[in-house]
């Protein structure tokens, strides 16, 4: 989950929001009342929460270019000028400051 904090220039930033441990503990939860034909799926809704939880941040903010990119339909190079403006497109108050770090964190994340 992200949040865009403010509108204003200065604020150049997004706010990565981690919950996965309110997730991981209600998965537990069911894990512990579940019937036997639950648990495939929770379990593996587990491990899903397990991987998303050990992600760093810069893993997850290259995945979001890549969704927010995916959202619009653009397809080109991220290295680009045009996927910036694409992501500024997906995220209209987005800060072009913003939008640039963004897509060199996916870019250090695609190597």
């Amino acid at each position: 989950m992200t949040g865009f904090l403010g509108v204003r220039p200065e604020h150049n930033f997004v706010l990565l929001i981690r919950d996965s441990d309110l997730l991981a503990g209600a998965l537990e939860q069911a894990l512990a009342v579940a019937s036997p034909e639950e648990r495939p799926g929770l379990e593996r809704a587990a491990a899903l929460v397990a991987a998303t939880a050990a992600a760093t941040g810069q893993q997850l903010r290259a995945g979001w270019v890549r969704s927010r990119l995916a959202a619009v339909g653009y397809a080109g190079d991220i290295a680009s000028v045009g996927a910036v403006k694409a992501l500024r497109k997906a995220e209209p108050r987005l800060s072009l400051a913003a939008a640039v770090q963004l897509q060199k964190d996916a870019l250090a994340e695609n190597g």
